[in-house]
């Protein structure tokens, strides 16, 4: 019986889907089949077709032709899905996020950010849909942590109310998206409803998202203390708990090189010695101070340094050792392993390395890792930053890198830690965010930059997934 229940396929449908990341995820643990994905975009669409070999349609062709055959991307506006097409395919999971900017604190003041108030969020409407409608076992809901504090937490509070009283709820909700639903419409159990921290779960970078699961309320009625003991075991496994990563996370130069710092001193050392004589460059207070509280106190010794960046000082051994191992095969898992980024080409050309004003290169000459902008105020390289901490600002090589956004000019891109480099390349970008190297994107630059920054680590995704399956075993 469990090793049927190991074997078991289970279906899956995204919404929201981007170029793949959280799909990737799925298929990466194999127990899923993708029947359906969606966006509106035809970039990511044809990003995830070239990967996951489904053959693009639009939405309209997908209501009025009854003999499409699974598994498809659809193309178009998630409110013109007619999810009664897919009455026959019973499906156990929905995963999805709906684009968040009116969550986001990125926004500002409670004003710009209306959140729920603006009609429930319209496209967060129309996954509420799909859940009535196909009321699958069980649900993924990705957003951004700033949606927990929108309109001073009632977005939060009203979209897990709708969760769990979907069938109450559901009249108030149609007023937006139609009727579209099953007569009976069933409520879910939240399993988990957290923030994580990506960096926490191996990806090196802190990316946190908003992330809720729900399974459907029939499914655990009569597994109650199983469930309760498994949502403990989700939210410690979500939060980094069994992890090594949360106190000794991968990094972007071990990603960047295919290799375990142990294995990068020369490396390590060739590089921050670059930024030798940039506080005397440009001898200001904000450089002095760096000078005496970052640049004197490194040792050049890769582990040391490393273990001071992370505030990991207090060490043991063999933590450490398993740690590094854990590491280096984290990095084989995901394809990196002894495979070195810089000067690697790909067919989609994601891995070069674009132009720069003169002016730009000279001014990151003199930022060193982990600053930004603010570090050359007053100076002959001054920039207006907006108080936003991402303007020019380097990634750290010790450290989990600061998170990938998808769009933005004016200093917004991305810089690598090399004194002699500006912005990441998209490959560098995707090595971050955890797809492997033979992942293609199509479209321009621009629109493969947004494709990532967008998308859900894969390797969160993979976790994600592997959870989920953990829950449908446990209450099949």
């Amino acid at each position: 019986m469990e090793a049927n229940l190991a074997n078991k396929k289970f279906s899956a449908i995204s919404l929201f889907s981007g170029a793949g990341g959280m799909d990737l995820g799925f298929k990466l643990e194999a127990s899923f089949n993708l029947q359906l994905a969606n966006d509106i975009l035809s970039a990511p669409a044809s990003t995830y077709a070239e990967n996951f070999g489904n053959k693009i349609i639009d939405i309209s062709e997908f209501n009025r032709n009854s003999e499409i055959k699974l598994p498809i991307y659809l193309l178009g506006d998630v409110s013109e899905i007619d999810f009664r097409k897919l009455d026959e395919l019973s499906v156990d999971i929905v995963v999805g996020g709906p684009p968040c900017q009116d969550f986001s604190v990125v926004r500002g003041g409670e004003k710009e950010r209306q959140g729920i108030k603006v009609k429930r969020g319209r496209l967060y409407s129309y996954f509420i849909r799909a859940l009535t409608h196909l009321q699958p076992e069980i649900f993924v809901f990705e957003n951004v942590p700033g949606l927990k504090s929108a309109n001073n937490g009632a977005a939060y509070e009203t979209i897990l109310n709708d969760f769990s009283k979907l069938d109450s709820n559901w009249q108030e909700i149609k007023k937006i998206v139609g009727n579209n639903a099953l007569s009976s419409i069933k409520n879910y159990f939240i399993v988990f409803s957290g923030i994580v921290d990506s960096a926490n779960l191996g990806i090196p970078q802190r990316r946190k998202r908003l992330i809720i699961i729900g399974i459907r309320q029939d499914l655990v009625s009569s597994h109650i203390t199983k469930i309760n003991e498994l949502k403990q075991k989700v939210n410690f496994i979500l939060n980094g708990q069994d992890s090594l990563f949360k106190k000794y996370p991968l990094t972007p130069l071990e990603v960047f090189e295919g290799k375990p710092l142990p294995d990068l001193k020369k490396e390590y050392k060739k590089l921050i010695k670059e930024y030798c004589t940039v506080a005397e460059d440009i001898s200001t207070q904000s450089s002095n101070k760096w000078k005496q509280e970052v640049w004197n106190k490194l040792s050049f010794n890769i582990i040391e340094d490393y273990l001071k960046a992370n505030n990991a000082i207090e060490a043991d051994s063999n933590e450490l050792e398993k740690a590094f191992k854990k590491h280096a095969e984290l990095l084989e898992e995901l394809g990196y392993y002894h495979e070195k980024l810089a000067g690697k080409k790909f067919q989609d050309n994601s891995n070069i390395i674009s132009m720069e004003a003169e002016e730009v290169l000279e001014r990151l000459k003199m930022i060193p890792p982990g600053e930004n902008h603010e570090f050359v105020s007053g100076t002959k390289w001054n920039v207006e930053g907006r108080g936003l901490s991402l303007i020019y600002r380097r990634i750290h090589p010790l450290k989990p890198s600061y998170t990938v956004v998808a769009y933005g000019g004016g200093g917004t891109w991305g810089y690598h830690y090399e004194r002699d480099r500006g912005k990441l390349t998209n490959r560098e970008r995707a090595r971050i965010q955890t797809f492997p190297d033979y992942f293609s994107f199509k479209g321009s630059s621009t629109e493969m930059r947004a494709q990532i920054g967008e998308a859900v680590p894969p390797l969160l995704a993979k976790k994600i997934a592997e959870i989920v399956k953990r829950i449908l075993n446990e209450v099949g």
